[in-house]
């Protein structure tokens, strides 16, 4: 069946519509152009009248009289001049046009000699790594010509490199991560030290582009985020990479922010998360914002291996299942948890099996916060006794299915120390703090994109979620509302979120609920000691 041809007016109607869009730009340039010193002058004599009436508004009262006197005598001895109204007018006309001229400072055609001679450092010093002797027509070549090489460029108020665009030769082995990771370590470092850069190589048309990151915002306190029950708020990240914003309050402010969402539940590909960072880095910072952010519909269960009382504030809350900071009481908290998570497993099995929806308190979230677990196993070796991380492989294995989440926080000095499954189960991962390059990649299983640097602040790092990129992160401030050295404006907003008590924070009893107790429960699980 033959297709009839399309309307001529559909046809043709854009072509027409564009020719008549460029002929009403081409008439409105040749106007201005036309009407550039009418409009000048109409410029400055509305600057001259401005200023007229600014003048007239500060002058006293008193002195109007006299003034306007003045100016009665000037205008009648013009008039009464030869030629002085015309002079007058000549005179008038020449001010407006002064007043009226445009006084933006012209754009530099080119690099000032600062620019170009940073520009040919950068060149001879890519010489090595983009040229070779079998060239017949090198691109770089020492005392060769810069510009053909970088064709855009742009540089911040202090005179470094903010934006550069480098074209290399085909041959340039850019699909090898050593060779690329040699030039971009060389253009940081001449470009300037201190700062991030994005590195956008295109291996189709042999450009690679440099750009500098702006620094994330860093006075993000927590709040409550507008998210959906099992996403959760990691931190804030650059908008080039999430397509998604949270309005959030910053004083009396509102700004949207790009977040970095975890997402948990029975539908999640991620379910748990591990932490690595430096003494100081943060890490303890964002398990206080992902237990705030839990407790809001589910319940916490806190083992602290660093013995520093960084969850002091959330002991005897509503929702704190426990804050265990002594091996007993690990031990007893982490046994109770697996067998909660196979509890939940059987009911929500027999929930099936009958044509029923699970209960309630199978589908309640249940998160395991563990900071620093591996101090308790060097303890519970050094005792005899066994590694509370055994007790880790039921939830870890299974806790999607039964809506426990595991977060585990460490540093980059015990990682070796962590059990098999904790690393193997745990594809969310975070790492804050000052990194190098190789220990990104080892931990997140992907480069960044980004140069790290060594003097970044608190909760500052990268994240990655299982097989997804890898983005900039900021943890929101999150301190312990009982640090001393804790701003106003930030402890106020931890307490501000934290639940109602419970029960006192020294009061030593796991709070189970009681239909949760479907299995044996060790007697060694109702007491919680504290080391």
């Amino acid at each position: 069946m033959a297709r009839r041809p399309l309307p001529r007016i559909l046809s043709t109607g854009s072509a027409q519509i564009a020719r008549s869009r460029e002929l009403a730009r081409t008439a409105a340039d040749s106007a201005t152009d036309i009407l550039h010193p009418l409009i000048t002058v109409a410029r400055g004599l509305r600057r001259l009248a401005a200023a007229g009436r600014l003048k007239w508004a500060e002058t006293p009262k008193d002195r109007r009289g006299p003034l306007l006197f003045l100016a009665a005598s000037v205008v009648l001895v013009v008039a009464l001049v030869p030629y002085g109204p015309l002079l007058a007018v000549v005179t008038l006309m020449a001010a407006a046009a002064w007043q009226g001229r445009d006084r933006t400072p012209p754009v530099p055609d080119g690099p000032d000699e600062s620019q170009a001679q940073r520009l040919r450092s950068l060149y001879e010093a890519l010489v090595p790594y983009f040229s070779t002797a079998e060239d017949p027509a090198p691109l770089y070549a020492h005392g060769g010509d810069w510009e053909k090489a970088f064709p855009e460029y742009e540089f911040d108020g202090s005179g470094r490199v903010a934006h550069l665009e480098v074209h290399y030769p085909a041959y340039f082995p850019d699909g090898e991560a050593e060779p690329r990771a040699r030039v971009e370590h060389l253009l940081a470092s001449k470009s300037g030290r201190g700062r991030e850069y994005l590195f956008d190589w295109d291996e189709e048309g042999n450009t690679l582009t440099l750009r500098v990151l702006a620094p994330l915002p860093t006075d993000i306190a927590a709040q409550r985020f507008v998210t959906a029950p099992g996403e959760t708020v990691l931190g804030f990240t650059d908008p080039s990479h999430v397509l998604r914003t949270l309005p959030l309050g910053h004083g009396e402010e509102r700004r949207d922010v790009p977040p970095v969402v975890w997402r948990t539940g029975v539908r999640s590909t991620e379910p748990h998360l591990l932490a690595v960072g430096r003494p100081g880095s943060g890490t303890s910072t964002l398990l206080r914002s992902l237990a705030l952010q839990a407790l809001q519909y589910g319940d916490v269960l806190i083992v602290e291996g660093g013995g520093t009382g960084e969850y002091a504030c959330l002991a005897g809350r509503d929702g704190v299942l426990g804050v265990e900071v002594g091996l007993a009481g690990a031990l007893a908290g982490l046994e109770w948890a697996a067998q909660e998570t196979e509890r939940r497993l059987i009911a929500a099995n027999q929930a099936r099996q009958e044509g029923n929806p699970p209960p309630d308190d199978v589908k309640r979230p249940l998160w395991i916060l563990l900071d620093r677990p591996t101090a308790f196993s060097h303890l519970a070796e050094a005792e005899g006794r066994e590694d509370p991380q055994a007790f880790l492989q039921v939830p870890l294995r299974h806790g999607r299915a039964a809506s426990v989440t595991v977060v585990v926080a460490e540093q980059f000095d015990n990682l070796d120390a962590l059990s098999e499954a904790v690393r193997q189960h745990t594809r969310a991962r975070v790492v804050l703090g000052p990194a190098s390059g190789r220990q990104l990649e080892a931990i997140l299983g992907a480069p960044a994109h980004t140069t790290p640097v060594d003097d970044v602040p608190p909760g500052r790092g990268y994240a990655r979620l299982g097989a997804g990129p890898v983005h900039r992160l900021q943890v929101p401030a999150t301190p312990d509302p009982y640090d001393d050295a804790t701003s106003d404006g930030h402890r106020q907003a931890v307490l501000d979120l934290l639940p109602p008590r419970s029960t006192p924070a020294d009061a030593g009893a796991l709070p189970v609920p009681a239909e949760a107790v479907a299995l044996p429960v060790p007697a060694e699980a109702v007491a919680l000691e504290s080391s």
